[in-house]
């Protein structure tokens, strides 16, 4: 392959859908510590079109029992009812995704869990790891529920549930 183009397919290779540009420069203005958050329905879109790899990083129980997002990969955050933090989760998402320079879209419940995650896997050197804001169930609301303003399912993105 002649360097030019071996050089623009590189280029190519570390170019990030528009999407996640965008994500990316709002993150740079607001200071955040990763690459930036996308919404549900992007994040879907990205995962559907195989530009991105969706990583839930709720509970096991959590994804048997409030549901999940059919082919995505689970690298648990915290695990037990006390959400104790895992101490291993930087080597499981790399095993996971296979490189810290894959583009990865991180969901929990809310986008909270997520935030954290996301922060610890680029200090970690992860250089795009992206939050999924709003989560799988969104935020709760004044009647103390989830998922009825915001968050994967109330977008009606795909999810399964066992």
């Amino acid at each position: 392959m002649p360097a030019a183009t071996a050089d623009a397919v590189s280029q190519f290779a570390t170019q990030l859908p528009a999407e996640l540009e965008a994500a990316r420069a709002v993150a740079l203005a607001t200071g955040l510590p990763y690459a930036g958050g996308v919404t549900p329905p992007v994040a879907w879109r990205l995962f559907k079109a195989e530009q991105a790899q969706l990583v839930d990083v709720r509970t096991g129980e959590e994804r048997k029992f409030v549901g999940q997002v059919p082919g995505s990969a689970h690298v648990a955050w915290a695990t037990g009812t006390s959400l104790t933090r895992n101490p291993r989760f930087v080597r499981e998402l790399e095993a996971k995704v296979g490189s810290k320079d894959a583009v990865v879209l991180l969901l929990c419940r809310s986008g909270k869990r997520s935030a954290l995650a996301a922060e610890a896997a680029a200090k970690a050197g992860f250089t795009r790891v992206f939050n999924v804001l709003e989560g799988f169930e969104g935020e709760i609301d004044a009647q103390q529920h989830r998922g009825g303003a915001d968050g994967w399912r109330f977008h009606h993105l795909p999810w399964t549930q066992d």
